[in-house]
């Protein structure tokens, strides 16, 4: 009886750890995404630290559980865009994004609809921390949570795989296999916003159309890469995305 008791419980916390993303909330991820959008994908690092500094101070202030995920997410950001410039100041924010990340992707209390957003980055923190510690180990690690993330949340959220694209496009040649996720990754990304306008906002699109542009430079995906790329532009007018990098890339398929 006792092995049957522990093989329910087993169960049930399996079960619970793998929710479908059919059981989220479409509407409650995106009202998330609205109150996380200011720290993610920041590209201006003067913009960045000034952000840094806010959202610890609100942390400070207001440890409450959407803070940490702020505060998770803008150290990773901090990691991605400021650790690897500089040689003292900024290493570590790696280890305290996931660090941080880890502690409500592990509690039985974090509210669900923000597992996206926690699982997605969490990982890609992860494949930072190997990135900056060179262990390859981590990488894979990083890749095997991006596939979890990805089997559970990528239907109500571009995250899982963007950021698995994201990583994998900047791979070294040599991880062949890993590499192919960019091009499958960002291609599914724009299928679902086909299907939906509302799935991904318009700095994911812009970087989105970009990449898949850059996954495809042969002729005969010419027309639809250019076509890609002028939406990547038109998207950011204020070059805040993928704008400054889609018309470098047009300039180059153009000539």
């Amino acid at each position: 009886m006792k092995h049957k008791l522990i093989t329910l419980i087993i169960t049930a916390m399996t079960f619970t750890q793998s929710l479908p993303a059919q059981q989220l909330s479409f509407s409650k991820v995106k009202a998330f995404e609205h109150q996380l959008d200011d720290v993610m994908e920041i590209i201006d690092t003067t913009e960045l630290k000034v952000k840094l500094k806010e959202v610890e101070f609100q942390f400070q202030q207001a440890p409450n559980q959407l803070n940490q995920v702020r505060l998770g997410l803008i150290y990773h950001e901090t990691a991605l865009n400021l650790s690897f410039f500089s040689k003292t100041a900024y290493k570590g924010y790696a280890q305290k994004s996931y660090d941080q990340l880890s502690e409500l992707f592990n509690s039985s209390t974090t509210n669900r609809e923000l597992m996206p957003y926690i699982a997605s980055y969490r990982a890609s923190a992860l494949a930072l921390i190997g990135a900056e510690t060179k262990k390859l180990k981590l990488l894979g690690q990083a890749f095997t949570l991006f596939k979890e993330a990805v089997d559970r949340y990528a239907t109500v959220s571009y995250l899982p795989e963007f950021l698995r694209g994201s990583v994998a496009e900047n791979l070294p040649w040599f991880f062949i296999l890993k590499r192919k996720f960019a091009e499958r990754d960002f291609e599914s990304i724009i299928k679902k916003q086909n299907e939906n306008a509302a799935y991904a906002n318009w700095k994911v699109m812009s970087f989105t159309y970009w990449a898949w542009a850059k996954q495809h430079p042969g002729k005969k995906y010419r027309t639809t890469a250019l076509a890609y790329l002028n939406q990547a532009i038109a998207l950011d007018p204020n070059y805040k995305a993928g704008r400054k990098q889609a018309e470098s890339l047009k300039l180059r398929f153009l000539k």
